[in-house]
């Protein structure tokens, strides 16, 4: 019981020390506020600002209420350790499973706490591109897709792929995804930069070892609000038909859509499965984001925060190293942290690089 109890005292100091950083009470002002909008009689008649509002008080009412009841439910818990004297097999696992259930959602709710820059709480859109390394890079493009799809699902958000270009033997050239649900670009704000991938190749002969690399950009999705107006003589729209692996037609419509911000020359195509209206919808949310956050750039310094540091994909830019020949090992450059099983890491499980990378930020 001796355990238990050093555990359960370590946590509540981490969270008296934590939770005095949290502003709690502006928070619960932000909440009465969102619940005076949501009570208004036209509160619906804009259905995607009413979900937008919906899931921001869901996100700090579930927050708010965690934080101001974990010392209460730690005092409760250590009361019955202290005072337990049913040293029983049956006891201790339950008092056991009652501690780390405990310690977990101070984990996942730690979390929280270190994504508070300003986008971290909204949508993201991400894109992986193909560098340096041939047909290698875009499968090591393709792979790290998967990797991200994957992580996407273990975290509990939807990802989807909006645009796709194919590699010419294999892999991608590049793609680009829309993905939603809670603190989604918090949670992918680590992993914009370089990739880098050391492999036995599968594409040559001689299976030489080959280093392959890919960028992954990350935006924010933006709400109307928060973006800039842009002026509709700025902007050049074009529809297509979309168009298959192959070149070859995926419908006969033309839903296919290319944005061009003409002031910047920024593009922005869509071409998927959708109506031409949602595939227009989604390339202008991305422009904006770009567009603002190339407006960013010049205000202040924000480049790594908002797109990672917008490197070619080659040596000496990477931000973490996938090593799977002669050894095993996956390391961030950033902080150091590295792990020895590449095939977790490319499976989704990237909470500890995430985590650590978090933390670096606010030190």
């Amino acid at each position: 019981m001796n355990e238990l109890l050093k555990r359960l005292s370590d946590l509540l100091q981490q969270v008296q020390e934590l939770k005095s950083q949290l502003n709690l009470e502006q928070k619960q002002q932000r909440i009465f506020e969102l619940e005076e909008r949501m009570q208004a009689a036209n509160f619906w008649d804009d259905k995607e600002a009413a979900q937008g509002v919906t899931q921001e008080y869901n996100q700090l009412k579930e927050f708010t209420e965690f934080w101001e009841k974990i010392e209460d439910n730690l005092a409760e818990l250590q009361g019955l350790v202290f005072t337990n004297t049913d040293e029983t097999e049956e006891t201790t696992s339950y008092l056991e499973k009652q501690v780390t259930e405990l310690e977990q959602r101070y984990t996942q709710n730690r979390l929280i706490v270190l994504m508070s820059k300003q986008y971290d709480d909204h949508n993201a859109i991400f894109s992986i591109h193909a560098g340096a390394g041939g047909t290698d890079a875009q499968d090591w493009a393709e792979i790290l897709l998967r990797q991200y799809l994957r992580y996407c699902e273990r975290k509990g958000l939807r990802a989807d792929i909006v645009d796709q270009s194919k590699g010419g033997e294999a892999g991608i050239k590049s793609v680009t995804d829309s993905v939603h649900g809670p603190f989604a670009y918090g949670l992918l704000r680590s992993e914009a930069g370089v990739h880098r991938l050391v492999r036995l190749s599968p594409f040559n002969p001689a299976h030489t070892r080959e280093t392959s690399f890919a960028l992954l950009e990350l935006l924010p999705q933006l709400e109307e609000a928060e973006s800039l107006k842009l002026d509709p003589k700025d902007i050049e729209v074009k529809a297509s038909t979309s168009s298959g692996a192959g070149g070859q037609s995926v419908n006969t419509t033309y839903s296919a859509i290319t944005i061009t911000h003409i002031p910047t020359g920024i593009k922005v195509s869509i071409q998927n499965e959708r109506s031409q209206h949602q595939n227009k919808e989604l390339a202008m949310k991305i422009l904006l984001a770009r567009v603002q956050a190339l407006e960013d750039d010049k205000l202040a310094e924000e480049k790594k925060e908002l797109r990672g540091e917008f490197k070619s994909a080659e040596w000496g830019n990477q931000i973490r190293s996938y090593v799977l020949n002669p050894y095993k090992m996956v390391k961030d450059h950033r902080t150091d942290y590295e792990e020895t099983d590449p095939g977790k890491v490319l499976d989704g499980e990237l909470d500890n690089f995430v985590e650590k990378y978090l933390e670096s930020q606010i030190k």
